[in-house]
């Protein structure tokens, strides 16, 4: 039996549908379908129900999920036994938007340069969610904002990179007090559902401010393009880059202190792919540095 196609069938399932797995396995949908009938086949059974554009897992596949799960993450850690004296392997990483379009292709040269043998899976992902992946050891490490929780004892976490709050403004606003800005100025909000954007929160409420809202939105890149279109201002950590081509943009600190956003790598202690996971930590460490 295939282990890919047994690989897709647990994305078919975590994602809920054919196309949100073709997306995550950049083939297409077709294919995906493919691969699950030969599975089916070969088991003589059917695994998935399709419902209009989703998919539900039948009584069959939901009996047979985990038992699959670990068949293909046994799988991925043969070649790492295997190998065990050598730096080489598959590395299951997960990645939150800022890292996954800031530091961490610099961090990917590094390691395919320094490292060949090392094949790396990226997941991205909201913090919250890579950290649970990292607990049921679905990913070896993910490089995502602090967690305002304890971590479990299987897991480890090293700071990265601070990322103090400033206020985004129109270049044409330089010189101007934040705190004005903020209290005059129509706010694009980071979103108070995220990590980030509740340090935000914290800040106008201890400084006293209400400001007025138009936009609230989980996009960094967007936010700095709204407000380089005169939209509002806003208050973001001051993140690492690249920014969006051509904006024309100011970062003001802030008067006040702040607890910046912290950015780390989460790793699971139990991962039988540690000698990977210490060439990441290796390759961030230098990557934080350079920044």
């Amino acid at each position: 039996m295939e282990t890919q196609y047994l690989n897709t069938f647990l994305i078919v399932v975590d994602q809920g549908s054919l196309a949100a797995a073709a997306r995550v396995l950049n083939i297409t949908p077709a294919a995906v379908a493919q691969q699950i009938r030969t599975i089916e086949r070969e088991l003589g059974t059917t695994l998935i129900a399709r419902v209009g554009r989703t998919v539900s897992v039948t009584e069959e596949g939901a009996r047979i999920f985990e038992r699959a799960r670990e068949l293909v993450r046994g799988v991925a850690d043969l070649r790492s036994i295997a190998n065990d004296n050598a730096v080489s392997g598959e590395l299951r990483l997960g990645a939150c938007p800022t890292a996954l379009a800031g530091m961490l292709p610099d961090v990917l040269a590094r390691m395919v340069e320094t490292f060949p043998q090392i094949n790396v899976f990226i997941q991205p992902g909201y913090s919250a969610d890579l950290y649970r992946a990292i607990e049921h050891n679905d990913l070896d490490a993910a490089i995502v904002l602090q967690a305002p929780f304890a971590l479990p004892k299987t897991c480890e976490w090293q700071l990265l990179r601070e990322e103090p709050l400033v206020v985004l403004a129109p270049e044409s606003m330089a010189g101007r007090d934040p705190h004005e800005l903020l209290a005059t100025q129509p706010l694009i909000r980071y979103d108070r559902h995220q990590w980030g954007g509740r340090q935000a929160d914290d800040y106008l409420r201890a400084a006293g401010i209400v400001p007025h809202e138009r936009f609230e939105l989980n996009a960094l890149n967007a936010i700095a393009v709204m407000v380089d279109r005169g939209l509002g201002v806003s208050l973001v950590p001051d993140w690492a880059r690249p920014w969006p081509e051509g904006v024309r943009l100011v970062r003001l600190p802030l008067p006040l202190p702040a607890e910046p956003r912290r950015i780390g790598i989460v790793w699971s202690r139990s991962s039988v792919r540690v000698r990977l996971v210490n060439v990441l930590l290796q390759e961030c460490r230098k990557a934080a540095k350079a920044s």
